[in-house]
């Protein structure tokens, strides 16, 4: 039986191919380990589910593929790398076979040819509904992927270039993709996509139409909705309030607001103001009680000055999300930015640094007005010598003194807020 792994770099849709991919090798007939190993020369096959959002993951994967090009085992180059910068691939690793992300239900024909001694490039953009034929893993995460693409025209972004415009899935698909993961013990379902916002805005619908829809299926379980970008939720707003109040959706948005300024979202192509962004987040939290909103920041945007600057770090105080990923801008090969003048890196760095302190403090003061609360959680991670959940906001709490099988809900009282994570003792 030839062993295949199977490493995976970004976001929740990449994990969402990785599965698909990890699936359908198995129901083929391949032995495929997703934890990764020191001796990656083990196997026959090594597939990397590259990402290519940020500049630093992209080193860090080509570094990667050119020390798995010595191993001698068969690489497979897959996802938003393989469909955007083949050309790096190949700088570092010449010998490795090519899979772009609209061909990853493909890749057991992929093995197949590499196996009979072929190097393939499947590289031809394909319009596939990824849930088609989709196979159940026994997890008590599922990720379901929901569509591919996006209609939003970021200039800081390159993974439109590499996924292609929205297409959504047969919700009817999406909806059994669903009902196979929870018979087969799924309790969490991740809705995953390049931007789960746009989903269905192609056919009619919307996210959550079909988020209400997955809530009235049987069992127990609850639904995270993907990231939203801002632009869209007008188009859907009420139905996003309805959805959210549903007792299987986890009370939780992710919303990216990257700047607080009104010119650098207008000069990053986002498609709405801090006021409208506001007026959201205000409305979010009046309509669905204890609601949790994540965003992202982008810092040292070409054209950011120090008042937009100043005018992000405002923002993150105001809305105080309860999570805050900070990225400092790095210029896409593909993206419209790339071509604006760069600013000094000591400058972006040190309003990284600033960024990154108020972001912390806004997170261990959201964490602190928790404690001595009680809490619903849906254990979902063991670790080595603890096991973590999700409470009902999507919160991460990890337990103390106990240890619940996976699957499971138990009443908890929150007792510590860590950098990480929310700490809590079952009750």
């Amino acid at each position: 039986m030839a062993r295949v792994l199977i490493e995976t770099y970004g976001c929740t849709l990449n994990q969402a191919d990785s599965d698909l991919m990890e699936t359908r090798l198995v129901g083929e007939g391949y032995d495929v380990d997703r934890e990764g190993a020191e001796d990656s020369g083990a196997y026959d096959y090594v597939i990397v589910n590259t990402c290519t959002v940020k500049q630093p993951t992209e080193q860090k994967i080509l570094h990667r593929l050119g020390k798995l090009g010595d191993k001698g085992s068969h690489l497979v180059v897959a996802g938003c790398m393989a469909s955007a910068n083949s050309d790096r691939i190949r700088k570092v690793a010449p010998s490795a076979s090519i899979v772009t992300t609209s061909n990853v239900t493909k890749i057991a024909d992929a093995l197949h040819q590499i196996g009979s001694g072929q190097r393939v490039t499947f590289d031809k953009y394909a319009v596939v509904d990824k849930v088609t034929g989709f196979m159940a893993k026994d997890s008590v995460i599922a990720r379901i992927p929901v569509s591919e693409g996006c209609l939003s025209s970021c200039n800081f972004c390159e993974t439109k270039f590499a996924r292609g415009p929205l297409h959504s899935f047969s919700e009817e698909l999406i909806l059994k993709a669903i009902h196979m993961s929870v018979e087969r013990g799924a309790r969490e379902i991740q809705l995953a996509s390049q931007d789960t916002g746009a989903y269905g805005l192609d056919k009619n619908t919307n996210i959550a139409e079909l988020a209400i829809r997955a809530s009235r299926l049987d069992g127990d379980f609850r639904i995270r909705i993907g990231m939203l970008n801002p632009e869209h939720l007008h188009r859907y707003f009420d139905q996003l309030v309805e959805a959210l109040k549903q007792e299987k959706v986890y009370k939780f948005v992710h919303l990216p607001v990257q700047s607080g300024s009104d010119k650098v979202l207008e000069e990053m192509g986002r498609g709405y103001t801090i006021a409208e962004f506001k007026r959201y987040a205000d409305a979010l939290r009046a309509e669905v009680p204890g609601i949790s909103i994540e965003t992202d920041i982008i810092v040292g945007y070409p054209t950011e000055n120090d008042e937009d600057f100043e005018a992000s770090l405002r923002i993150v105080e105001d809305l105080k999300p309860v999570v805050i990923n900070v990225s400092r801008f790095g210029a896409r090969p593909h993206a419209k930015s790339a071509r604006l003048k760069q600013l000094n890196n000591a400058v972006v760095k040190e309003r990284s640094i600033r960024m990154h302190r108020v972001a912390r403090r806004v997170e261990q003061e959201r964490g602190a007005q928790c404690m001595g609360k009680r809490a619903r959680l849906l254990i979902t991670e063991h670790h080595n010598s603890s096991v973590s959940g999700r409470d009902d906001s999507y919160r991460q709490v990890g337990l103390v003194e106990s240890k619940p099988a996976l699957g499971t809900f138990i009443e908890a009282e929150i007792v510590g807020n860590s950098y990480a994570c929310l700490l809590a003792r079952h009750v």
